[in-house]
């Protein structure tokens, strides 16, 4: 239970919209909880229908004016955000710390993701190419052009709140659009931060807006507006199909990066120790709330029992604590609903024969704390070998060959990440031919960089974030013909 005495402000909370930072004056507010101590540290304006109509009206002016902005003047204004962005990069990591709860080490990576972000997009927004193709007559010309596809409205969740945000505002400025963000309500602070570094390194009014709200009624509201030409959403499977059966009713683009269950098959001929280190990094990173997340260990059963007993033994020493001490590794779940969901989780996965080397239960209150968890020998019917667990649990199950493995990695309607370690090269080939993911990783669970797609395949989405995928997903292509 949040605890409804208000803490000090953690940061200036408002909606930004046509220029300006709007308050709460006469609006209704949420509170804003911070995960490691269950305080409420702000509380957040939510958007009425006339702020919301005042955005739309808003990003029709802005796309208008950014469009006609050359591409250089554009990244000029990007780049001066990433520098902004890496000038104040403790700063923004304290405040996404305090209202994610994932630890300091991991929010200053995520802010300097963010300006990496920016700044590779500010370069790609000058290589948006068309071209011209042979003439057919003389005194003929044929071109073919890209174009912006005009206002997008964009929605993050709060996993990643300075990433995910930069992903979408910045391959849309990059293409020459406007924007309406709606940041997670969990996590405002975040994404206010990033559009501040945006307005104070010179973005016109009106390109940008951020808004918050009941996220169902913002997303139907905005997408049935004609202004809107581009959806990107970033969540549950569930709720992208909602926003594409919306999006679908004024034929709009969509940018669907939605769940997933990532396996990772382990090979018998790799280092254990050296894949141990990794996989327990990886797992734990943001206390497992990443839709990349290693979930599903495959592990050969010539080496099973020391994988099984190394992870066990590397999860029990991870430091769990709040965040904003150096000394954590891991920090809490977001809220009370991801708490009971891992608690439903794990308790299935116990009924239904799977052993719990480690972990599998809540560590202490206040917070949303929930002990680094390892179960082992689960069987095929358990919830969370189906379902995406989103929290702090491995699962490690042996097989015996390739083909088996594979099945089981492919069998879900997944399709973001998968993961492999094995020292055959022919394996590692195979592996990236059979893996039904948008996302790969062999022997590295690296799997973005801003010049790289970010999305999946299957139920897992459609388009891709990042790279000039990212660009394009923004951009429309015209065909010109001249006589």
């Amino acid at each position: 239970m949040a605890t409804q005495v208000a803490t000090t402000t953690y940061a200036d909370l408002g909606l930004f919209i046509g220029g300006k930072w709007l308050g709460a004056g006469g609006r209704q507010i949420s509170p804003v909880i911070n995960p490691a101590t269950e305080e409420v540290i702000g509380t957040l304006p939510c958007a009425s229908t006339a702020d919301l109509d005042h955005a739309l009206a808003a990003a029709e002016q802005g796309f208008k004016a950014w469009r006609a902005i050359f591409p250089d003047e554009r990244g000029r204004i990007m780049k001066r955000a990433a520098d902004l962005l890496r000038e104040r990069k403790e700063e923004i990591a304290r405040i996404a710390t305090t209202e994610s709860g994932k630890v300091i080490h991991e929010t200053r990576i995520e802010v300097m993701m963010s300006a990496n972000i920016f700044e590779w997009y500010a370069e790609e927004g000058r290589r948006a190419y068309g071209r011209v193709l042979p003439q057919r007559a003389p005194g003929t010309r044929l071109t073919i052009v890209k174009e912006p596809v005009g206002p997008v409205a964009a929605f993050a969740p709060w996993n990643f709140p300075l990433g995910n945000p930069a992903r979408k505002i910045g391959a849309a400025l990059g293409a020459g659009c406007s924007v309406i963000l709606k940041p997670a309500e969990e996590t405002p602070a975040s994404g206010l931060a990033v559009a501040r570094c945006l307005v104070d390194a010179g973005l016109p009014p009106n390109v940008l807006a951020i808004v918050y709200g009941v996220p169902a009624e913002i997303s139907s509201y905005l997408l049935a507006s004609p202004i809107i030409r581009k959806i990107s959403f970033t969540g549950s499977i569930p709720v992208g199909k909602q926003l594409m059966k919306l999006a679908a009713e004024g034929m709009k683009r969509t940018t669907m990066e939605l769940g997933g269950h990532a396996p990772v098959l382990v090979f018998d001929d790799v280092d254990v120790d050296k894949v141990l280190d990794a996989s327990v990094t990886a797992k734990y990173r943001n206390a497992g709330q990443v839709c990349v997340s290693p979930t599903r260990f495959y592990v050969h059963e010539k080496i099973y029992g020391k994988f099984v007993e190394g992870f066990t033994e590397r999860a029990k020493a991870v430091p769990v604590g709040n965040g904003l001490e150096e000394k954590n590794k891991m920090g809490p779940l977001i809220h009370a609903r991801r708490l009971a969901a891992i608690e439903a989780f794990v308790d299935d996965a116990r009924k239904s024969g799977a052993k719990v080397e480690t972990g599998g239960a809540r560590l202490r209150s206040p917070g949303y704390f929930y002990s680094p968890t390892v179960l082992s020998d689960v069987p095929d019917k358990a919830r969370i070998m189906n379902e995406e667990p989103f929290g702090p649990v491995a699962v490690i199950n042996p097989f015996s060959d390739f083909d088996s493995v594979m099945k089981q990695a492919n069998k879900l309607p997944y399709g973001l990440a998968a993961f492999a370690f094995t020292n055959s090269s022919r394996t590692v080939k195979l592996l990236g031919e059979q893996l039904e993911a948008g996302m790969v990783g062999l022997n590295t669970y690296a799997i973005s960089v801003p010049e790289s797609p970010f999305g999946g395949m299957k139920e897992s989405g459609h388009g891709s974030e990042e790279g000039i995928e990212g660009l394009e997903a923004c951009l429309v292509t015209k065909f010109i013909s001249e006589a």
